[in-house]
């Protein structure tokens, strides 16, 4: 039985269009697994932005807040203290008069750790990660 040349075309450009899915989600990682990847980028960029609020709050004040809930009070401040995924806050303590944890809860590994210290200080394993940061004032150059 002869088929029509259409239907040639057509069942390679199906496999063609099978092939590219599977090859995208083998390069790129199924969807459940970017989303957890987004999220912990966005944990990340939360916790950045505690420890810049908290340099901010140590350059006017010359002490640390004594929760996310002072930080958050202050003039000016405008960051997220929630996990994206389940709205529950950071854990954030005071080590003493200069240091403090901030804690999160990953997905995923951050993988391989770079050479850049500002992207090697939140490299992380799956599961909950605590990070040890001390308070450094802000100079006029950097406001």
């Amino acid at each position: 039985m002869n088929r029509p040349p259409g239907s040639i075309l057509l069942g390679g450009a199906t496999v063609a269009v099978v092939a590219a899915v599977v090859a995208g989600l083998f390069a790129l990682g199924s969807p459940t697994e970017e989303r957890a990847r987004r999220l912990d980028t966005r944990r990340v960029a939360d916790l950045q932005g505690i420890m810049t609020a908290n340099s901010l709050y140590w350059t006017r004040h010359a002490r640390l807040p004594a929760t996310l809930e002072e930080l958050v009070s202050e003039p000016g401040v405008q960051i997220s203290t929630a996990d994206p995924a389940t709205a529950e806050d950071y854990a954030y303590q005071l080590v003493d008069s200069i240091r403090y944890e901030v804690c999160a809860t990953f997905d995923l590994p951050s993988g391989q750790i770079a050479r850049d210290p500002m992207r090697d200080l939140w490299a992380h394993a799956a599961g909950p990660q605590c990070f040890s940061l001390e308070a450094k004032d802000i100079s006029d150059r950097e406001r």
